[in-house]
């Protein structure tokens, strides 16, 4: 029976009361329903890179998901306005590799989304995005398995309440558990608008220009790499759950108290988003900050201050007594409390 710290990228978490492996569609379903038939807890697991778990583990059963696929129906005609790719992908998919195959393949629309470890099943749950792009910008469907009715059930991109790394999947956590996800991806050699400017410097372009697709794929992994953000079991700066905060959503009165220089980005619904990086880094929380309360044994990134990492044999307590130091020092300095990104089981901030 593995230990959950095997199965996540944190390498936190302690055993499981029982393990499955789903690797069919029909295993998933069947799995997590005889665990409800039974009472049981369960935990659906994916890639584990979004996951802070209990030192004690978790009681209840973890399903697994490994099932594989990636159809795609694709329009050839030549017609610019028409011509694209649907494709539809098991949520067991390793996300990287299924922006790899899009690439390589001359779909539009995930390539800014390279290298962000997981399955591609969490990706509508968190609406997973980054460098200027999020999933539900090209997510045609969810198909899930609905645990209280009981049955399969497909939601079109419009239903599924896409928001800043939310959805109604993540507002009613552990009801729905996805089986494949379907986007709708457009044909060509260039990638989407560059949306981030970071990304526009790397490819030597204007943000809102587009460079060749594996150009900008290639960018995003050197980028993300820089920051510790690509997994490598030699880098404890990726032992981590990536970012550890989301950027706050302020109101105009709260982003008004903030220092002049602070980001802020105007939203759709006149909040204002601020960088998390930026106030934990201005409350006193730097690269390589280790906690004297926490010990050496976690630290922050040595390469970027969101994420928090495992330095090699931590527990979760200690990661977590991180996490609150640098999560109550940022609302002392600037009256902002940082919401955690990653999903906790067992435990709590």
């Amino acid at each position: 029976m593995p230990d959950l710290r095997e199965r996540t990228t944190l390498r936190l978490g302690g055993a499981a009361g029982r393990w499955v492996t789903a690797t069919s569609e029909e295993e998933l379903v069947a799995a997590v329903g005889e665990a409800d038939d039974r009472g049981e807890p369960v935990l659906v697991l994916g890639g584990g890179s979004n996951l802070v778990v209990s030192d004690a583990g978790f009681p209840g059963t973890v399903v697994e998901v490994a099932t594989r696929g990636i159809a795609a129906d694709v329009d050839d005609s030549g017609d610019p306005s028409c011509s694209g790719a649907t494709v539809t992908v098991a949520a067991g998919e390793v996300w990287d590799d299924v922006v790899a195959h899009a690439v390589d393949r001359g779909w539009i629309g995930v390539e800014a989304l390279s290298g962000i470890p997981g399955s591609t099943g969490a990706t509508p749950i968190q609406n997973v995005g980054a460098y200027g792009q999020d999933v539900s910008q090209t997510i045609a469907r969810v198909r899930v398995w609905d645990r209280v009715l009981r049955g399969v059930r497909s939601f079109a991109a419009s239903e599924c309440q896409f928001g800043y790394r939310s959805s109604r999947f993540k507002a009613d956590p552990g009801r729905h558990v996805v089986l494949d996800v379907t986007f709708q991806l457009r044909q060509g050699t260039l990638g989407a608008p560059v949306a981030y400017a970071e990304l526009a410097r790397a490819l030597g372009i204007v943000e809102g220009q587009r460079a060749p697709l594996a150009d900008v794929r290639a960018a995003v992994l050197d980028l993300r790499a820089r920051k510790g953000m690509v997994l490598d079991a030699d880098d404890h700066d990726t032992w981590s759950a990536g970012s550890f905060f989301t950027n706050p959503l302020l109101t105009p009165e709260q982003a008004a108290a903030l220092p002049a220089d602070a980001p802020r980005w105007e939203q759709p619904d006149g909040t204002l988003k601020s960088s998390a990086a930026w106030l934990i880094e201005q409350a006193g929380f730097g690269k390589a900050y280790v906690s004297a309360s926490a010990g050496e044994r976690v630290g922050l990134s040595t390469k970027h201050t969101l994420a928090l990492t495992n330095r090699g044999g931590a527990t979760t307590e200690e990661l977590l007594t991180l996490a609150r130091e640098v999560r109550d020092g940022v609302e002392q300095r600037f009256g902002v409390r940082l919401v955690n990104e990653p999903v906790t089981v067992g435990c709590s901030l």
